[in-house]
């Protein structure tokens, strides 16, 4: 055959199904290929009684107006005639209904506890369902419970009993699996049961693209094994019939399978699952800080890689153990940090409690910090914290911000780009657009020089110098 890889594959098969024979030259190119036909049936086979079908129910309530009817409803009337309540408005109330919202997806059996077991999902399947139920592959239904979910990994957990035995899914170790890999998706898309497809694994590593509402607490698998809405939450299983991955999300065009599929590694899916079955949540390592990229200007940070802190969280991990304002991350728990989402991912695998070790960049130094972690809260109630400092974020007031602005060349200083909304700052009467040109009264030449003389001493309040649309004798104290 020309394709020495698959010369070898197919060899490798017929030795293990028995195709292969010795001594002779007798192997034709038949027994390759059933060989191989044969070695995908045995995954089929293995894989599809634990792939189950989930269907979910959301009941909505919505509030529905007065009716209306259109001309051709009542008489001939020529306008829209609304049907008027009996010594009211003229207008019926609204009338609240309930609506049953139907989704569907995919499982994998993962877990079993004597009679009880445990589907994994995706977290986007589930929802804010009020009834769940499972399907198998034999066609048996079960009500199902949620034991877990999480959004910021996409993943959920639910469970159902039955006395009989049913097969659970074996597991790999995402962590050996190599790009060109085979692999197969095997879930319900569309709505189609238990459905096979086959591919290769593309790549490693991928990441969600910023802003989008794909789950950012995890790296994806990504495969050309073909995958469509209704694959969400099934199984990405190697040639061994193990499962490497939980089919969650496509890249794609026009919504259907472009061959861009992604998949949660099943090493993350096994931590997932156990923190669910043991604490009915997932639980993140929490710095307490606000993140993003090095500044381009004024930090003496244009070479280095790593995640700039903007904010700290007052009584934070952060805080109590000595990040500040302007710190850049540049080693986490021994890995080296590139940017602000892998920072975001190591600190988020880390159990809170945990001590980790961070090298930072502190105005041209680099230091060691131990910080104590605590447990990340919801994204919710992280938005609520007002407790920020300094509360602000700042750039450099360079030349092409003074020339925009029209500023006189004397006015130095950094400028305001945004304020967070109930932090110390807000209150105090910051606005996006001021130039803090004076902190405590001493004149700020560089954004370098504003987070030095913001960490300077530790004071209950600072006194900002503020030139705002004209007005240079403006001031602000903000207070911790």
């Amino acid at each position: 055959m020309k394709n020495t890889a698959l010369l070898i594959l197919l060899l490798t098969i017929s030795l293990s199904t028995g195709y292969a024979e010795t001594g002779d030259n007798s192997i034709t190119d038949n027994d390759y290929i059933y060989a191989l036909q044969d070695k995908y049936r045995e995954v089929a086979q293995t894989v599809l009684p634990t792939v189950v079908e989930i269907n979910v129910i959301e009941i909505v309530r919505q509030q529905i107006p007065g009716q209306t009817f259109s001309p051709r409803d009542f008489f001939g009337y020529s306008w829209p005639f609304v049907i008027p309540d009996q010594g009211n408005s003229g207008e019926n109330p609204p009338e609240e209904r309930e609506f049953r919202k139907q989704g569907l997806g995919s499982g994998v059996i993962i877990r079993r506890e004597g009679k009880k077991y445990f589907v994994i999902t995706n977290n986007h399947v589930v929802g804010n369902a009020d009834e769940i139920s499972v399907r198998l592959y034999d066609g048996r239904n079960f009500e199902a419970k949620v034991v877990g979910t999480d959004n910021r990994t996409d993943l959920a957990l639910v469970s159902f009993e039955s006395p009989e035995v049913i097969p659970v899914l074996n597991t790999a170790d995402s962590e050996k699996l190599m790009v060109g890999d085979i692999v197969f998706a095997v879930g319900n898309p569309l709505g189609f049961e238990s459905t096979v497809t086959q591919g290769i694994i593309s790549a490693l590593g991928r990441e969600a693209q910023a802003g989008s509402r794909i789950a950012d607490f995890t790296e994806y698998i990504q495969t050309d094994a073909s995958i469509n809405p209704g694959n969400s939450g099934g199984a990405l299983v190697n040639l061994k019939g193990e499962l490497v991955g939980i089919n969650t999300w496509i890249a794609s065009r026009t919504g259907g399978s472009d061959g861009i599929g992604f998949a949660i590694p099943v090493n993350k899916v096994r931590k997932v699952t156990d923190d669910f079955i043991s604490k009915g949540k997932v639980e993140y390592g929490w710095l307490g800080v606000t993140i993003g990229p090095p500044p381009e200007e004024g930090m003496d940070l244009r070479e280095e890689a790593g995640a700039f802190i903007g904010n700290v969280f007052l009584d934070s991990p952060a805080d109590k153990n000595g990040l500040k304002p302007g710190d850049l991350i540049i080693q986490a728990d021994g890995k080296v940090i590139e940017n602000s989402n892998q920072l975001q991912k190591v600190i988020g695998t880390l159990d809170p409690g945990k001590q980790v070790g961070l090298k930072i960049i502190r105005q041209g130094n680099e230091q060691n910090i131990i910080v104590s972690l605590s447990e990340r809260k919801s994204e919710e109630e992280i938005s609520q914290e007002h407790g920020l400092w300094p509360g602000i974020a700042v750039i450099e007031l360079n030349n092409e911000i003074r020339s925009r602005m029209e500023l006189d060349r004397r006015i130095k200083g950094v400028i305001i780009t945004h304020v967070s909304e109930g932090s110390s700052a807000y209150s105090a009467g910051l606005k996006q657009g001021d130039i803090i040109t004076d902190i405590n009264g001493e004149r700020i030449r560089s954004l370098k020089d504003f987070y030095n003389k913001l960490n300077k001493k530790e004071l209950d309040s600072i006194e900002y110098s503020i030139y705002r649309q004209g007005r240079e004798d403006l001031t602000a104290t903000v207070r911790k």
